[in-house]
């Protein structure tokens, strides 16, 4: 009886989550969206391009900005170059601390669990669907992310993603720190001549609790001229 109720569980598993992503591949088709924007390889940022970065941080109601540039085809530990911090020549030191926060691997996307797609809104300009990941598919350094659910926005004139917001649904721990708040906006372009989305702006809110504390954080990530190496 048990392994009876157990295979009765995971079939009416299945069928939810089947049922789910279909309400979704539905709007899909009849606006005439390329459903290849559920897969998470689309929204990566592609590894085999050179681009000019713009890094702001904000905390503590102090603002720090960095320009870089990025290059694939240089010595792994000279991808990264600082050009200035504050508007001035960087310090050895400064470029060191920029280079080991910014040459981390991007993180992999965990796959999405079907069974918790939503469609949030459909209008004549836009559709919003969200959906949360497989906690077993989130890499031990993002486990945070099972608590969050992402919105994605495709604007129905274009057929074009424009964006992906991750938010909290409850209180995080994000390595030795509790976050109230996490919001995370990713903005995206598509170059009609590459054939792909490119990660135009990051834009991470935190409020995280430090000693007793609430203290906001905002780091704006701006990408542009991207060149294939």
């Amino acid at each position: 009886m048990k392994k009876l109720l157990l295979f009765a569980l995971l079939n009416l598993s299945v069928l939810l989550s089947f049922a789910q992503k279909s309400l979704v591949l539905d709007a899909f088709a009849k606006h005439g969206i390329d459903p290849a924007l559920l897969e998470a390889e689309i929204k990566q940022r592609p590894e085999n391009y050179a681009f000019d970065y713009k890094y702001t941080s904000i905390a503590n109601n102090k603002e720090t900005v960095t320009l870089a540039t990025f290059d694939p085809s240089k010595p792994e530990a000279d991808r990264w170059t600082v050009i200035s911090v504050k508007g001035k020549t960087p310090s050895s030191s400064e470029i060191k601390t920029f280079r080991k926060n910014h040459s981390k691997p991007q993180p992999v996307a965990g796959k999405v669990d079907d069974s918790t797609y939503k469609i949030e809104k459909e209008s004549t300009d836009l559709l919003l669907i969200s959906y949360k990941q497989d906690p077993s598919s989130i890499p031990s350094e993002a486990s945070f992310m099972k608590d969050c659910r992402l919105y994605m926005t495709i604007n129905l004139n274009t057929k074009r993603l424009e964006k992906l917001q991750s938010l909290n649904e409850k209180t995080l721990k994000i390595k030795i720190f509790n976050a109230e708040k996490l919001d995370l906006v990713v903005k995206y372009i598509y170059n009609e001549q590459e054939k792909r989305y490119f990660t135009e702006n990051e834009d991470l809110n935190l409020i995280v609790k430090f000693l007793g504390q609430l203290a906001p954080m905002e780091t704006i990530s701006e990408y542009s001229n991207y060149k294939k190496i």
